[in-house]
């Protein structure tokens, strides 16, 4: 006589024979919550292959793949999808596929569709512009960088399309006008556009102008100059349309990230990437986007696979050092950065980075010593940029370690080299102020680095505690409440609001002040507040 199945092996079995598709998009689901983006659409591509009429799961399939840079699998799924249907970042991948194919006009057709989530047609004249530049009809090229309209994504682009289509048809003297309109527009890209341009003018056998465009870049600046000297290029130019599509697509997901809106856009740089796999620069922007996605051993990853003669090399090492300090992988942080400090060409950003390090591990006396190595570099080399934020640095450091006579000495030798600069006046203001020393000048200087940047929140606090400490109270409260205001999340401005407010008399605005310091003050600062929230401000309790 057969047992029947009891009720719950007969759901199971109904489950497992019946609900394979479910089951497989509820583990899809899971892996992709638990960051194993990769897993999810390799999951979802299989069910997606199983039911090649379910769009919406193709859709599915296809984001993940992109977030998880499994371009093989995105295109494909890509091209199971109607155009009209496929998110910006597929269509763009579309687009890369054929400008690496040199189909040129499917990728002018890709960027034509009107999609459900945009117009990507303000690319087109990119690719009509490098079209005609491989062509070698560089005036035609020119003429299409021109029709860019200035208000469109591509308008902050046109000076560096037209210095690199210049330079592609060796037109130096035409190119270097736009070069430096580029280079002065580039931003956090200056760094990237300025070995781009030089490789560009040193391979149109013009090194005097490559050199020109190295001028005051800054701490790799030495380098990269030895190299185009010797006749080498960096490895970073922008040549192809390739390159040009996946560095504008990497200039566009950056501004996105900066923006801080939604979702960080990692498909956008992974499609960036899949464009243009030399550039570094993307790399880089991707495992930023990863760590903060929390998909940190990715970002790891990707930024070890980085070349150690890479020309970026030391800005992936700054980012693989700040990760795992964030980590509190202290010892693989002090590893990599005491490695490259040991080095016999090491530099500026060696001893810095390693100052960081040491910083993060709360040995400030080591990261003095690193930052003033660097001081020391910067000095030699003449960057005085570099010297007065390496000062800065130092100086902190040098307080953390409680020295300030030696930390407000390193504060006048950045001012001495940048007078105007608002972060040293604050730190130095402050520093007094917090001291008792020559109030007078400490206000001072703290006016006058609030007059230099009016729109910093850290300073217009400095400004209001300079007032409250010189009994300025409703000057004072005024001053600190347009700072928290302008920076609701930091915990230090409503601390000091709270002190001027309970005061002044006004106990019950204070107690809300305080309460929203508590929100994100850190442990030491957190006992001071919730012992005022508990007994009131007391000498004992009252922010320094």
């Amino acid at each position: 006589m057969a047992i029947a199945a009891s009720a719950p092996q007969a759901a199971q079995a109904r489950l497992t024979t019946d609900s394979s598709g479910p089951m497989t998009y509820v583990k899809a689901r899971a892996a992709a919550l638990s960051g194993d983006h990769a897993r999810s659409a390799t999951l979802l591509a299989d069910l997606s292959a199983s039911r090649p009429d379910d769009a919406d799961l193709a859709r599915k399939a296809l984001t993940e793949a992109l977030g998880a840079g499994q371009m093989d699998v995105a295109l494909k799924l890509a091209h199971s999808v109607p155009g009209a249907r496929l998110t910006n970042e597929a269509r763009l991948l579309l687009v890369a596929e054929e400008v690496k194919r040199k189909r040129y006009d499917q990728a002018r057709a890709w960027l034509a569709y009107k999609g459900e989530t945009g117009d990507l047609s303000f690319l087109t004249p990119l690719i009509d512009a490098w079209a005609l530049a491989e062509a070698g009809q560089t005036d035609l090229a020119l003429q299409a960088v021109e029709q860019i309209p200035q208000n469109s994504l591509l308008g902050p682009l046109k000076p560096e399309q037209a210095a690199l289509i210049n330079l592609k048809a060796r037109r130096t003297a035409d190119a270097e006008p736009f070069a430096r309109r580029a280079i002065g527009a580039a931003g956090a890209r200056e760094t990237r556009l300025r070995l781009a341009l030089a490789d560009g003018f040193l391979a149109a056998g013009d090194k005097a102008r490559a050199l020109i465009m190295l001028d005051g870049m800054g701490a790799e600046g030495p380098v990269a100059r030895r190299r185009i000297e010797s006749g080498r290029q960096s490895g970073q130019a922008i040549d192809t349309l390739a390159k040009a599509l996946g560095e504008s697509l990497t200039a566009f997901a950056a501004d996105l990230a900066r923006m801080q809106r939604g979702a960080p856009p990692i498909g956008l740089v992974q499609v960036a990437r899949y464009a243009d796999p030399t550039n570094s620069s993307t790399m880089l922007l991707l495992a930023l986007l990863l760590d903060s996605d929390e998909r940190t051993a990715e970002a790891l990853s990707l930024l070890r696979s980085i070349p150690p003669k890479d020309a970026l090399i030391a800005h992936a090492r700054d980012v693989q050092a700040r990760t795992f300090a964030d980590e509190k992988r202290f010892d693989e942080a002090y590893a990599l950065a005491a490695s490259a400090a040991r080095a016999p060409d090491a530099g500026v950003s060696d001893y810095s980075r390693l100052g960081e390090v040491y910083q993060a591990m709360d040995r400030h006396n080591e990261a003095a010593d690193a930052y003033g190595r660097a001081v020391a570099i910067a000095a030699r080399l003449g960057l005085k940029n570099e010297q007065w934020t390496l000062h800065l640095l130092r100086a902190s450091a040098l307080e953390d370690a409680n020295r300030w006579p030696e930390a407000r000495q390193a504060l006048h030798a950045g001012l001495a080299i940048a007078p105007e600069q608002p972060l040293l006046l604050n730190f130095l203001g402050y520093g007094q102020l917090e001291r008792g020393e020559d109030l007078d000048n400490a206000e001072a200087m703290i006016r006058k680095a609030s007059a230099l940047a009016p729109e910093d929140a850290s300073i217009t606090d400095s400004l209001g505690w300079a007032q409250f400490k010189r009994g300025k109270l409703a000057e004072a409260i005024a001053t600190l409440q347009r700072a928290a205001e302008k920076d609701p999340d930091q915990a230090e401005i409503h601390e000091h609001l709270g002190d001027a407010l309970y005061t002044s008399g006004r106990k019950f605005e204070a107690r809300f002040a305080w309460s929203a310091a508590l929100v994100t003050a850190e442990e030491t600062m957190a006992k001071r507040i919730q012992a005022k929230l508990d007994g009131g401000l007391t000498p004992a309790n009252a922010a320094p």
